[in-house]
């Protein structure tokens, strides 16, 4: 890792806690707006550390970016929470692109760059 890029990821890593200090949730409830503080600090210590032995820049890189777009995706939406991806299970591809490795290259394509972290079910 660069020191260019350990500065960005450590910045982020703060700016996050610091959306999350001011957070105020869409509802206005305060209960609420615990709880999406609370989940901005999680997920953000889980992703974090769950990447901190990272060594390839462009992973790296990539992490970088989709922290960037899920900030600005929360901060629009006043929603903390990730958007759904809604893709039928063998719904990409023609008649003669039907095999699983296919199909399953073309979900990892399709999945928007604010969703890489997330595990699929």
């Amino acid at each position: 890792m660069t020191a260019a890029t350990r500065w960005e990821a450590l910045s982020l890593y703060s700016k996050i806690f610091r959306i999350a200090r001011t957070w105020q949730s869409l509802s206005g409830l305060t209960d609420e707006t615990m709880k999406e503080k609370q989940y901005i600090i999680t997920e953000a210590r889980a992703l974090f550390r769950k990447n901190k032995d990272l060594t390839d820049l462009e992973e790296i890189k990539q992490c970088i970016k989709e922290c960037h777009a899920r900030i600005e995706m929360g901060l629009h939406y006043r929603i903390p929470y990730p958007r759904p991806m809604h893709l039928p299970p063998m719904g990409l591809g023609g008649k003669k692109e039907r095999k699983l490795r296919t199909q399953e290259r073309l979900r990892k394509i399709a999945k928007p760059v604010y969703l890489q972290s997330q595990e699929e079910t």
